[in-house]
């Protein structure tokens, strides 16, 4: 189907059939055993048939089904290897692509939103999209002042599609869990449901985007495509090439991970602490990598789209997460069990043992013990293994933890991101993001030692600059 299927029936419709289908493929797989084939294979074939059943749904209905498809999709590292191959290309496909809505549906939405000479803004407009996501496709054309853009079409109906989609998914989330071993699915879709009305506003998309492309425009590492236009259900924004990240994902270089996994971590301890925004929405998809770093035209920037989610965080990351981070990798259990007592990760009803939350805590924030880490799927998964297997300490005192509101979005934001890095199999330097962007990390008298040093630094190089401008007058009096 090519057209957003709108009416709710449809919909639940298609949607309440998959718990079904999975039932059906279950069954098939039973009999499969009964006349003697390897389970193995029958395992494989089973895990394929609903890879491409769940997927192929969730794509076509686009709305609230591929939100959450995307938002699964970065986590595909963490399932054990049997089971991720057959998911990996059907998720991925959701990162990059989807079924196109009809060339009339999208000129209806043009002339009705830009007028009906809506084509004279043009110089150049192409009908096939360039690529669809969940509740918009977008378009290469040029505007009348030759500038290359993107133009980002909303579907109609998007609004009611995502909720309905939404309140589907969340009736049988329980059958969707062991796609994401150790996460709980239902407050996942609970969070992108609060999130519905944020999303489909593309007037606040354009001022997150717009504050993004002020603060990083000469950046050497970040690049955001600034906004041409905007009004309602279309968004118009520069256009940026690129390799996208899902097929550095799939066959960049080693250096291009490397880089890619430096540059995703940079973006998403920056970001906050420069715009007071967090991008909230990391999945492959939104990403590029851009020749010419800093490096030059061998090096690589990092280029970031859709700015639909947002965390509006006006003085960056919460203090207490690099404080209880700092605490954590110095082995201070009662501070940091303290801390997370008093931010509400411990309800006043629970007493857990300060030690057995820091033994808990260790292996997840091992990235940040090191100079450099490299982070696998294989890592990711023993994370996954270790917190979703009821035997294990650690998946009983998780049960035991809360996740405070304040910090739901950016605790999927900071595993989201950690997928990625793990499908990309990157080397990143973590240590250096948070020790320069993170509020609290460093020792109060480090980072006042790092303050006074960059000072220092911006004061000698005006004094560079100033005797530069005094040398040139001075040979010119000479002259």
């Amino acid at each position: 189907m090519s057209d957003l299927p709108r009416k709710a029936v449809t919909r639940t419709a298609k949607l309440a059939a998959l718990p079904l289908g999975f039932a059906g493929r279950a069954t098939w797989g039973l009999g499969k055993r009964i006349v003697g084939e390897s389970a193995e294979i029958v395992g494989q074939q089973l895990q394929q048939r609903t890879a491409e059943q769940l997927f192929k749904v969730l794509g076509e209905l686009k709305g609230g089904a591929m939100k959450f498809g995307q938002a699964l999709s970065v986590f595909e590292s963490a399932l054990p290897e049997e089971v991720a191959g057959p998911y990996r290309a059907a998720l991925t496909k959701l990162q990059e692509a989807a079924p196109p809505m009809p060339t009339r549906t999208v000129h209806s939405v043009l002339a009705e939103r830009l007028g009906e000479d809506w084509q004279d803004l043009f110089l150049e407009f192409e009908d096939k999209p360039a690529a669809a996501a969940s509740i918009g496709q977008v378009h290469r054309a040029v505007w009348h002042d030759g500038r290359e853009v993107a133009v980002k079409v909303q579907y109609p109906g998007a609004g009611e599609a995502l909720l309905s989609d939404l309140n589907q998914l969340s009736r049988f989330a329980r059958l969707l869990g062991p796609l994401v071993p150790g996460m709980d699915v239902k407050p996942l879709i609970t969070e992108l449901k609060d999130r519905v009305s944020e999303e489909l506003d593309y007037d606040l998309e354009a001022q997150a985007q717009r504050a993004h492309a002020e603060e990083f425009a000469d950046d050497p590492d970040i690049v955001v495509p600034d906004v041409v236009h905007q009004c309602e259900q279309v968004l118009i924004t520069e256009w940026m090439d690129g390799i996208p990240m899902s097929e550095i994902i799939t066959d960049g270089t080693p250096e291009q991970r490397d880089r890619a996994g430096q540059l995703l971590a940079h973006f998403l301890f920056s970001g906050p602490a420069r715009t007071g925004l967090l991008h909230a929405d990391p999945h492959p998809g939104n990403f590029r990598l851009l020749p010419g770093g800093p490096e030059g035209e061998d090096d690589w920037r990092l280029g970031v789209l859709d700015f639909g989610t947002v965390d509006r965080l006006p003085g960056g990351l919460p203090e207490p997460i690099g404080e209880a981070l700092r605490m954590t990798l110095d082995g201070e259990a009662e501070a940091v069990y303290e801390m997370l007592c008093a931010e509400g990760f411990v309800k006043e009803s629970i007493e857990l043992d300060p030690d057995a939350v820091l033994d808990y805590l260790l292996p997840i924030i091992e990235p940040a013990r090191v100079d450099a880490f490299t982070f696998t799927r294989g890592w990711m998964r023993s994370q996954a293994a270790r917190i979703a297997d009821p035997r294990s300490p650690a998946y009983q005192l998780a049960k035991q933890l809360n996740l405070p509101p304040a910090y739901l979005l950016i605790h999927r934001v900071t595993l989201s991101t950690i997928g990625v890095l793990c499908q990309l199999g990157a080397t990143v330097r973590l240590r250096d993001e948070l020790d320069e962007w993170l509020v609290g990390f460093l020792p109060e008298t480090e980072a006042e030692d790092e303050t006074r040093a960059e000072e220092e630094d911006e004061r000698e190089e005006e004094a560079d600059a100033v005797d530069g401008v005094d040398g040139v007058e001075q040979a010119a009096a000479e002259a």
